[in-house]
């Protein structure tokens, strides 16, 4: 990793944090990007050149390198930093802009704007000439017309590719791929930032969540993507929340089952059914492997599915219940078991001595059948 040089055209001798950056910056931003920028601060008042890397960085923030490149991309897209780069692409140098500066250039371009709205909106508040009314178009439900993803056009793609927030997203996500963008990539990533309405932000994060599952193919990340869509899933925040859930749950079922490697496509389709379907906890899911084990021997992701089934018939919704079911079936079945030893066995139909009726003698019956023999005698 290439040393970076780090300076500043307003050097102070202490770490000011301006009330600027405060009002203005610091709410929209992500906390870890905040944590970079004061960083920065940090280092750039030890002296007037410092010697820093993006590794280093990382390390003192606790933090990935790749989450380190995406904070100082943010903030060289509003201009509070400037980068330079390397022809490897590499961050060789880092410059803090004077936020006072860039507030009054701001400020100044919204005074140039603002004469020109006020005219706008005189000239929308006159009386318009009644227009006639256009013919209804026909248009497909919006949760449909959501995820159809069109081809563009190159006068499209150049149209959507000339805006310094696309230009970053595209320069970021070829440093995650690891080669330059192609056709394809383009593609998708106009889909998910024009159509679905994935912030740039949102797609980074997507683009580095897949290659660290060391999947580049297009087709993988826009299934990934499409699903959070589908899931609301519409902020870093919450992608980071989700594919946490996601890593855990997978993780607590190969622990379960004993399995050193990442669940099979079919595998992935019973978890998914347990969770979403069934609506189990992973407590839950992971009794139900426990107990297939026990039983199997073997992680049979088959007789789990019909152990959590039986307990979804049954509305089992904690593990407090598995348990009630379990006592009430050794009741049952301890009340089966002294039920048949209480029953007398009945005689063979085949035995020719019960092939007359039997009879019951008394003590009376024995002392009478004795003196009759006497009197014989």
């Amino acid at each position: 990793m290439s040393t970076i040089i780090l300076n500043s055209n307003s050097v102070t001798e202490t770490t000011i944090i301006p009330n600027l950056f405060i009002d203005d910056f610091m709410p929209s931003a992500n906390g870890s990007y905040v944590k970079v920028y004061l960083y920065l601060l940090r280092c750039i008042n030890c002296s007037a050149d410092i010697e820093v890397t993006i590794s280093s960085i990382a390390d003192r923030l606790d933090d990935t390198e790749k989450d380190i490149i995406r904070a100082l991309c943010y903030w060289e897209k509003i201009n509070l930093i400037s980068l330079l780069r390397n022809t490897d692409n590499d961050i060789i140098s880092i410059i803090i802009n004077d936020i006072y500066a860039l507030s009054r250039s701001r400020d100044k371009a919204l005074d140039e704007v603002a004469p020109a709205a006020a005219v706008a909106a005189g000239s929308a508040a006159l009386p318009k000439q009644e227009e006639p009314p256009a013919l209804p178009e026909e248009k497909e439900p919006n949760q449909n017309r959501l995820f159809e993803k069109p081809t563009y056009s190159e006068a499209q793609i150049k149209q959507l590719t000339n805006t310094d927030e696309v230009k970053w997203l595209l320069n970021i996500i070829e440093i995650y791929l690891d080669r330059l963008i192609k056709p394809m990539d383009l593609q998708l990533i106009l889909y998910l930032y024009e159509s679905v309405g994935f912030s740039a932000e949102l797609i980074m994060y997507l683009y580095e969540y897949c290659v660290s599952k060391n999947k580049k193919n297009p087709s993988y990340i826009e299934a990934v993507a499409l699903s959070w869509a589908e899931e609301g899933i519409d902020t870093v925040e919450k992608a980071e929340a989700a594919t946490a859930l996601y890593n855990s749950n997978y993780n607590a079922v190969n622990k379960a089952f004993g399995l050193n490697r990442a669940p099979g496509q079919v595998e992935k389709q019973f978890i998914h059914k347990w969770l979403n379907k069934y609506g189990f906890s992973i407590e839950i899911i992971v009794e139900a492997c426990n107990r297939t084990i026990l039983l199997t021997q073997k992680p049979d992701f088959k007789y789990a599915d019909k152990i959590l089934e039986n307990w979804h018939k049954k509305d089992v919704r904690e593990l407090a219940q598995i348990t009630r079911l379990d006592e009430e079936h050794s009741k049952n079945a301890a009340l089966k078991a002294n039920n048949k030893s209480g029953t007398a066995p009945k005689p063979s139909q085949n035995n020719r001595f019960n092939a007359f009726p039997q009879r019951t003698y008394t003590e009376e019956d024995y002392s009478s059948m004795e003196q009759r023999l006497l009197h014989k005698q």
